[in-house]
């Protein structure tokens, strides 16, 4: 099994935990160490990986600040540390990144956001538009605002979810460990440590034990529920030790780590979702052209469109037909009836001028897109 290498990724996402942020005694930024990652992710975007951060801290950051020093806080304590260290947070990312001339963009989510196809697309918009500018997006869970019941509750899986959502090539989990272990090695001494895990078997989620102790919300019970997720997507998963100057520069040198596999069709997954769970509320005849074009995986205009049927609205699935009636493809439309109705016929660049606003240049985005 040979593993994957970091500076192979054309995307990658780093998820990196409160104990590696924040002091814990100063309940302050760790800022030589949080300068250290942003050289890395100068490194790699000189070489053309594009980055995205999901970084905890918020909430331990505000602790001292607002007399919050017990071990477990209520919902809407919680709330309120994430208000007050979001914004410390925020900063601290931004200083870092800014010493490389790397522009540092904040996006909060929670797990609604990632399940609800209007609030994913408009994520998924959103980080993309930010790739394109040439920034870093920093992710954490909107814990101001999110209820116990559409929290995440650890940044493992938001990462996950994240990686999966801009179609990553590689997540990494900067932990407090180097990998995975057929036992807890701070216990069991005949621990082993694996490197490659090619399947995500019951043997291999035996291993995950329970949450440690202190702010942290994860452990290695959390990682392998990520690991599911964004191996499924089609998206390689490591674990590896951020307790060094220059984590993701170690872990590109050839640090041990341990490697999750990708699932071989990960990538196909959420197409075959939209080609066979999803129910069409609409119907678009496209002409000759733009038929010629989807059959080259190209994404769908609104110039290409000749006639629509249904009421829908944004993120709804919709059948795409050729000019004599055959059924060409499926996906989720970018926009609502009311508003595509306007925009058919007419090139992209017309978009603002005809609605008032810009939005995708896609009427169907291909990665939305699924021929039949």
């Amino acid at each position: 099994m040979i593993a994957p290498s970091l500076g192979a990724a054309r995307r990658l996402v780093v998820k990196i935990g409160s104990a590696l942020v924040v002091d814990a005694e100063q309940a302050a930024p760790r800022m030589p160490w949080l300068s250290g990652v942003a050289a890395d992710i100068a490194d790699l975007r000189s070489r053309g990986v594009e980055v995205i951060v999901v970084s905890s801290g918020a909430i331990a950051l505000a602790r001292r600040t607002l007399g919050l020093t017990q071990k477990r806080l209520r919902l809407e304590e919680k709330q309120a540390a994430a208000a007050v260290g979001q914004i410390r947070l925020a900063q601290a990312w931004t200083d870092v990144l800014s010493a490389h001339e790397l522009t540092a963009a904040q996006l909060l989510l929670t797990l609604e956001d990632t399940e609800d196809r209007r609030r994913y697309l408009n994520a998924r918009a959103t980080l993309e538009t930010l790739l394109g500018f040439g920034c870093v997006p920093v992710i954490n869970e909107n814990d101001s605002v999110a209820t116990a019941e559409i929290r995440y509750g650890d940044n493992d899986r938001l990462a996950a979810r994240v990686a999966e959502m801009v179609q990553a090539d590689q997540l990494v989990l900067l932990s407090d460990i180097d990998g995975l272990y057929t036992a807890d090695p701070k216990r069991d001494p005949n621990a082993r440590h694996i490197a490659v895990v090619e399947g995500l078997t019951t043997e291999i989620e035996a291993m995950g034990g329970e949450p440690p102790p202190g702010y942290s919300s994860g452990g290695m019970r959390t990682k392998l529920v990520a690991a599911r997720i964004a191996t499924g997507a089609g998206c390689a998963m490591a674990i590896a030790l951020g307790h060094v100057a220059h984590p993701l520069r170690a872990l590109a040198d050839g640090a041990r780590c341990t490697w999750f596999l990708p699932v071989p069709e990960g990538r196909s997954a959420r197409k075959r979702w939209i080609a066979g769970t999803l129910a069409p509320l609409g119907r678009l005849t496209v002409d000759a052209g733009a038929a010629r074009a989807l059959a080259q995986g190209r994404s769908l205009l609104p110039a290409g469109v000749r006639g629509l049927e249904g009421a829908f609205d944004r993120g709804d699935a919709v059948e795409v037909e050729g000019p004599d009636g055959a059924r060409l493809a499926r996906g989720l439309s970018a926009y609502g009836s009311t508003d595509a109705i306007r925009i058919i016929g007419h090139r992209s660049e017309e978009i603002e001028a005809i609605l008032g606003w810009r939005g995708r240049d896609e009427l169907i985005h291909r990665d939305d897109l699924v021929l039949l």
